[in-house]
């Protein structure tokens, strides 16, 4: 297979428009790195406005995608691939669009019986109708950012209406969930087959951009020391999830271990990190895949939606 993937023009897409246009190119510049040592042709592709234009030019074969959050992870790139008709790494249009959208999984969760956490949702055209609809303390987040962007903790009513127009500054819907105590856990996904599940646990108690992006802000157990009733029923989880979410390539399940020792889900991220700092390469290596091997399994993962 590698041999066949030296035949390709590689472009890695990074960089974007979102908020979290500094971690992609972070992740861009690691997998640009990983690829050149295992001798293949890859070109960086910082993507602006002007993506179409620039995919043409390039004459790629196929798209390792690092980008993340808006226009990175929500379909909007994968739909431009597919037109091009160029395969591409992660989910589909279908998929990715379902993933980044929290209100969608939220109800997706729900119908297919997946345990996630009590919430509500907020509309910006109907803000004089808002009104909390949980106790608190809640977590009021973005329907469609990552790297905990634009999410805050409401521990106390003074907090509220700031969260909430927060939040609002990102998105159009505003999703608010019952905030549940416990262990925070990721379960990176090799297709259907789940990795080891990794323990995140920040030092400030929230995981916040700092703590996400920051060497010594966060402390990582991997494989988290659960119990082994508790690590298969996450495992389950994250595999019932990326399929009712159609997920597709090497996507990350997050959740919150309750008190109970039951996954609560928080979302799947269909493109993972891939900085020095992230969750999916701690738990490949424990897998025994180390950060090569495993950028080649991403990149072997890629394909059409449709093939049309």
């Amino acid at each position: 297979m590698l041999q066949a993937l030296k035949e390709k023009k590689i472009g890695v897409l990074m960089g974007g428009l979102s908020p979290e246009r500094e971690v992609s190119l972070t992740s861009g510049e690691s997998v640009m790195q990983a690829l050149q040592k295992q001798g293949l042709d890859a070109i960086a592709i910082d993507v602006d406005h002007r993506i179409a234009v620039t995919l043409e030019q390039s004459n790629i074969d196929v798209a390792f995608i690092a980008l993340h959050g808006t226009y990175g992870e929500d379909g909007t790139i994968q739909g431009l691939l597919e037109y091009a008709k160029i395969p591409y790494t992660g989910s589909g249009v279908l998929g990715s669009a379902i993933a980044y959208d929290k209100v969608k999984s939220k109800e997706i969760f729900k119908i297919n019986g997946i345990p996630s956490a009590d919430y509500q949702v907020l509309n910006r055209n109907r803000k004089k109708e808002i009104k909390r609809t949980l106790d608190l303390p809640v977590v009021v987040k973005p329907s469609n950012q990552g790297s905990s962007i634009g999410v805050t903790i409401v521990k106390q009513e003074s907090q509220w209406a700031e969260a909430v127009e927060s939040a609002f500054t990102y998105s159009e819907e505003v999703v608010v969930e019952q905030f549940i105590e416990g262990r925070l856990l990721a379960v990176g996904m090799n297709g259907e087959q789940p990795l080891p599940v990794v323990e995140i646990q920040p030092k400030s108690g929230f995981y916040d951009y700092e703590a996400k992006y920051t060497q010594g802000k966060t402390d990582y157990i991997c494989p988290a020391q659960l119990s082994s009733e508790e690590t298969a029923r996450c495992q389950e989880v994250a595999v019932n999830v990326f399929r009712v979410l159609k997920g597709r390539g090497i996507p990350r399940v997050d959740a919150i271990l309750d008190a109970r020792g039951i996954p609560q889900v928080l979302e799947m991220n269909t493109i993972p990190g891939l900085t020095p700092t992230s969750l999916l390469p701690m738990a490949a290596k424990q897998a025994g895949m180390d950060f090569e091997e495993l950028v080649i399994e991403i990149l072997k993962s890629a394909q059409l939606d449709y093939g049309v």
